[in-house]
């Protein structure tokens, strides 16, 4: 299928399109009492083709893609994001987040229901164990939007609801028997779209298992409703420190000085706040705008973690770019804005491979005695490597030894001296030597 490239502004200035509600129809005899309430805004949620088109003049594809895409991936706007949408331009980078395409009726042979084996990874319904010290728990299928390139489309915007307490009660007997774990990320859906006292008792619940150290919770309220940040939910938060959140800005349209207002209090209540961006085509594609828009998450106190590779769900492939596109933005980044606003360049590999770091290669050789490295200008440098017997450290260090949860999982192995080699198990020579094996068993136990 042959995707045509979005257009953009030949100023390169950000469109604002942004209306006051009570100029949107819709919602014309709105107070402001009603509009700064998040459960109004909940209750209240676009999600059919009647009321949009009182919010946006649609194209043909946006109509067309709003009907044919309810049978694959509903859609949903609170009408707070919905005023962020520039009824003129049909290629608005909020408008393109939100507002179904019959692109999404298009299956890639690459398309996976799971792409990234969350369901193959579960041992207990809701629950992710992946990596030796986190897992991931999903509290809700509940978004307040529902964003087009949604990853966990399978799972969101289904049934519409929080877990019971019932249903959540395997996965924390799971954890706590998961001594090795410390570190839970809240997920699902959008873990703060469950009232506050549902959401409480989940962070008591883990707070009761004396090895999990942090909780962390990934939200993108902030971002597209962010009247649910009131003063009552941070008072709750702050009551479970360490507590961390990582929230979801695409674009620097979406930081209103509403959204400002909500990552302040997360921030004035000592929630150490991140930001993960997915790369998507014809929104943030472009290195001057990521640069801008991680430059504004700086200064709202929010400190860039992750950019995403798009995944491979099924129907968003009209959003994926190039790897390398990644690459481009990352080098445009590195050494030209403050360090701390250059977020890695993450492809969550597909089938269960985990979280993957893709840069530029900044270093060009080395030798015992010296490496050779570039800069961000391409300046080339060498360092020195010091003159000094080899560390102890991992493969003999006392501390490595005591540790009990010292890494010993893949590369990390091998360099502690576990093992020497690894290898994938589904080769032709390995399903041999364990033909050979089994064999050489049968013989020895014939004897």
């Amino acid at each position: 299928m042959v995707i045509a490239e979005p257009n953009r502004s030949s100023s390169g200035t950000v469109p604002s399109g942004i209306r006051h509600w009570q100029d949107i129809p819709l919602w014309r005899n709105v107070t402001e009492a009603q509009w700064n309430d998040w459960k109004w805004q909940a209750a209240h949620v676009v999600h059919t083709l009647e009321e949009l088109k009182q919010i946006l003049p649609l194209t043909e594809d946006e109509e067309r893609g709003v009907v044919d895409c309810a049978k694959y991936f509903k859609f949903g706007i609170p009408p707070y994001y919905a005023s962020l949408m520039d009824p003129n331009d049909p290629n608005c980078p909020v408008r393109l987040q939100a507002v179904p395409r019959v692109q999404e009726t298009h299956f890639s042979e690459v398309d996976r229901h799971d792409p990234l084996y969350e369901d193959i990874d579960s041992p207990v319904p809701h629950l992710t164990h992946r990596y030796p010290d986190r897992v991931l728990l999903l509290v809700t299928d509940y978004c307040a939007m529902y964003c087009r390139f949604c990853t966990r489309r399978r799972f969101t915007a289904h049934s519409h609801g929080a877990m019971s307490a019932k249903d959540l009660e395997p996965a924390f007997e799971y954890l706590e028997k998961a001594k090795e774990v410390r570190d839970v990320l809240l997920s699902g859906g959008d873990p703060l779209m469950v009232n506050d006292d549902y959401l409480e008792h989940v962070l008591k619940r883990l707070r009761e298992i004396d090895h999990i150290e942090i909780v962390r919770i990934g939200s993108r309220a902030p971002c597209t409703l962010p009247m649910r940040i009131t003063p009552q939910l941070v008072s709750m938060l702050r009551k479970y420190h360490p507590l961390w959140l990582n929230t979801h800005f695409n674009h620097e349209k979406e930081i209103t000085p509403e959204a400002s207002k909500g990552l302040a209090m997360l921030a004035d209540a000592g929630i150490p706040l991140g930001n993960q961006t997915v790369l998507l085509r014809g929104i943030n594609d472009c290195p001057t705008i990521m640069k801008s828009l991680n430059q504004k998450l700086v200064m709202n106190r929010v400190r860039p973690y992750y950019f995403y590779q798009c995944d491979l769900s099924e129907g968003i492939e009209h959003f994926r770019t190039r790897v390398s596109k990644g690459i481009e933005i990352y080098e445009a980044l590195r050494g030209h804005t403050s360090g701390f606003a250059v977020p890695l360049f993450i492809v969550d590999a597909p089938g269960g491979g985990g979280k993957v770091p893709v840069a530029p290669n900044y270093l060009i050789s080395q030798s015992d005695k010296k490496v050779v490295i570039r800069n961000y200008e391409g300046g080339i440098f060498s360092y020195p490597e010091p003159d000094i017997p080899p560390s102890a450290c991992p493969e003999r260090c006392v501390h490595c030894q005591e540790d009990a949860k010292a890494s010993r999982e893949g590369v990390a192995g091998i360099l502690g001296g576990v093992k020497d080699h690894i290898v994938p198990s589904d080769t032709l020579r390995e399903k041999r030597r364990r033909e050979h094996k089994a064999r050489v068993s049968v013989e020895v136990q014939a004897r």
